[in-house]
């Protein structure tokens, strides 16, 4: 009977089981792998052949044949490097047959034997402690986002050789056990509110996106402070609890971007990109899918500086995730659904030359420039932002003082006490600015008096029905951030005074 060892294999963010069926034949030495495996999972003969000698153990010398099931599954990555050379050690009687029994295996054997960190192994585990495994045997790099899977005991391996002596019953290697690292938001390498002098308005639309999860735009002159005020943005959010950093911890180890000496990531993502980023940088992609930069924001933070600089293409991709918290992605081996719930911060010039508008210096463009400009920004993506604000250029007397200012650890204290009031209104279904219409019309209810005010909004503004429920939504934040049960006129006239109209009209002076 062959061998089998049950290991994983991941296609975008979906994780399935793969049986790896390993057999010793009668023939001449030769090693062959079918499921569908690519040049990776090819290239693994080379390496489990060296890593087997290299440990003290006997390379088979007859015919293998190692199977991938299923076989219409696409396999990729070295991940089965470690199931295949024990599978062979099984089949050759150099460990015992049923000594994986209940046990999960992947892993990537070094020419020496030691084993090599892997992506993707906490998506793995996980759905490996789903399936009802009682053991998972792992590089020890990857042990301890591992471990973080309750249900499921880790044996972190260093090396193969170690690991077959602990398979013989030789040497013993204990189950690892979690040791969680929080990042602490005193962090030198933050920027926080107190540091920024003046802009208390530009601070207060972005205390409301923090506490609401609203899509933020910041524009105005050169220098004026608006990358600083988005990049002190993170100061403000509250860490992440354990099932969102979970959440977050996945998609970065998919991806590779796991920091060796970080288990969890606690922090809510910041995500700063490039207006040269391509369309497939920002969505996530490949002919393997990947995340992109949209999936590495979620539950954090997407930065896009200089936003009018960014090809329209690549802006418009952001409109279904900015609606619906999840991007698909779509490609001839398959269609993977990634997660991308993120609070997008923007800032631009509102021009080329980047002065129109400014009270001090006379903008030198023309109107087909600034058309032309503007064209990048679309009216449907414009109407998924829910916050507005100028920043104006400080005059000297601002810049020099030292005082005046609320600091950011303040603020995420209002902020975190203003989530946690939707927590207990929503539930699961997320924040303000990330809930449907229908819990808005069922929480967010207006009197009499704020219906009109709305109503004269709409008729000035000519606002769309999306704009309608956005409305709400900060209104509905604004209150929460002032403890008040119900949304009151104040409230909604504050939600109004953000609401883009950026571009209405050429000629106005944006103030």
């Amino acid at each position: 009977m062959p061998a089998k060892i049950f290991s994983a294999s991941i296609f975008g963010f979906e994780c399935r089981l793969v049986e790896v069926e390993v057999d010793i034949l009668n023939g001449p030495a030769s090693m062959t792998i079918v499921g569908l495996g690519d040049a990776s999972v090819q290239e693994s003969k080379e390496r489990i052949r060296s890593a087997i000698k290299n440990s003290g153990l006997e390379y088979p010398r007859r015919k293998k044949t190692i199977n991938l099931a299923p076989a219409d599954l696409r396999k990729h990555g070295p991940m089965y490097d470690l199931p295949i050379a024990l599978g062979l050690l099984i089949q050759s009687e150099q460990i015992p047959k049923n000594c994986l029994e209940d046990t999960f295996v992947v892993g990537e054997l070094a020419l020496s034997g030691m084993l090599r960190r892997i992506p993707g192994v906490l998506t793995m585990i996980s759905h490996a402690a789903n399936k009802g495994f009682k053991y998972a045997v792992i590089p020890a790099a990857n042990a301890e986002e591992a471990a973080l899977v309750n249900g499921i005991r880790i044996i972190p391996a260093p090396d193969f050789k170690t690991l077959v002596d602990h398979l013989r019953e030789e040497k013993t290697i204990p189950p690892y056990t979690a040791e969680l690292d929080v990042i602490d938001f005193s962090s030198d390498n933050l920027w926080h509110f107190e540091d920024i002098r003046g802009h208390e308005y530009a601070k207060r639309a972005l205390t409301i996106a923090a506490a609401g999860g609203h899509n933020v735009l910041l524009y105005g002159p050169p220098g004026s402070g608006k990358t600083l005020l988005a990049r002190s943005f993170q100061s403000i959010l509250p860490s992440l609890n354990f099932e969102e950093a979970l959440d977050v911890t996945k998609i970065y180890s998919i991806a590779g971007k796991l920091p060796a000496d970080i288990s969890l990531i606690h922090t809510p993502p910041f995500r700063a990109v490039h207006h040269t980023a391509s369309t497939i940088s920002l969505v996530g992609g490949g002919s393997i899918p990947r995340p992109g930069e949209i999936s590495l924001a979620h539950r954090g933070v997407l930065f896009l500086d200089e936003l009018l600089e960014f090809p329209r293409a690549s802006l418009d991709c952001l409109r279904q995730p900015l609606e619906d918290g999840v991007v698909n992605v779509t490609r001839v081996a398959g269609s993977s659904r990634f997660p991308a719930q993120f609070t997008l911060i923007a800032a631009t010039n509102p021009c080329p030359c980047g002065y129109f508008g400014d009270s001090t210096k006379a903008c030198s463009c023309t109107p087909s420039q600034l058309q032309k400009y503007r064209k990048a920004l679309s009216g449907a993506l414009l109407d998924r932002i829910d916050l507005m604000c100028y920043v104006p250029r400080l005059p000297f007397e601002k810049i020099t003082t030292l005082s005046g200012t609320d600091t950011s650890n303040n603020i995420r204290k209002r902020v975190a006490t203003a989530r946690e009031k939707q927590k207990q209104r929503f539930g699961a279904l997320g924040m303000n600015g990330t809930v449907s219409s229908n819990a808005i019309r069922q929480y967010c209810a207006l009197k009499p008096d704020a219906i009109g005010l709305l109503k004269e909004a709409f008729s000035t503004f000519q606002c769309s029905g999306r704009a309608y429920y956005r409305i709400l939504k900060v209104a509905r934040t604004i209150a929460d951030l002032e403890n008040s049960p119900e949304i009151a006129p104040h409230h909604l006239a504050e939600a109004l005074q953000y609401r883009p109209k950026l571009f209405d009209n050429l000629s106005d002076k944006m103030v």
